[in-house]
């Protein structure tokens, strides 16, 4: 036979694992500081430029 489960408790557990899930989402979107955005920003556009410096056609 299947397991009795409380439909009450059942909900609220995947209600939790919903919320647990889009806080995590949020955390990796708006978790980074200002000063480390910046720093990732310029990051990622001094290895384009040093990306394009090395391109043998310019396009």
């Amino acid at each position: 036979m299947a397991e009795v489960i409380n439909l009450r408790l059942a909900r609220k557990a995947r209600a939790r694992n919903k919320a647990a899930q889009q806080a995590a989402e949020n955390r990796a979107l708006h978790g980074e500081s200002a000063a480390a955005r910046q720093r990732r920003q310029a990051d990622e556009a001094r290895q384009v430029r040093d990306l394009d410096a090395h391109r043998r056609d310019k396009p």
